[in-house]
């Protein structure tokens, strides 16, 4: 893999993700922003963020295996979330480890949270970009 994830010391050591992403692959993959819609653009976990993180996972793992990557592959991911607040952080966590579990990637590379007002649908409550680093 392209990606090596650190806990530095002198930083905190962050259990759900790490803080430093060293890529030494020589091509950078930049997923746009991924919703909680299946295949055929149905909302996946209508009114449920675990549900819509696991899923906004699973599609930055799919668009990643059209181009020959995985989910080990990333180097940074943006979360954007619909009315954050700290009471959303276990259901928030609760699809990352679901998602993590199924795609047998742990730890989580380097991660910033970004609280919104609206994504492109009502139904949406989260939308996750990443960028990637291929051999």
């Amino acid at each position: 893999m392209a990606i090596t994830l650190k806990n530095p010391e002198g930083l905190p050591k962050i259990d759900v993700y790490r803080q430093v992403a060293i890529a030494s692959g020589s091509k950078l993959v930049f997923i746009a922003g991924q919703v909680a819609w299946d295949a055929e653009g149905v909302t996946v976990g209508e009114g449920d963020l675990a549900a819509q993180v696991e899923q906004c996972y699973l599609n930055i793992a799919t668009a990643l295996g059209e181009v020959g990557g995985s989910f080990g592959d990333v180097a940074k991911l943006t979360f954007y979330v619909v009315d954050w607040t700290a009471e959303k952080m276990p259901a928030l966590l609760d699809g990352i480890s679901r998602a993590t579990a199924k795609l047998g990637v742990t730890p989580v590379p380097p991660t910033t949270l970004i609280g919104v007002a609206a994504l492109d649908v009502p139904e949406h409550l989260v939308e996750i970009e990443a960028t990637a680093v291929l051999d």
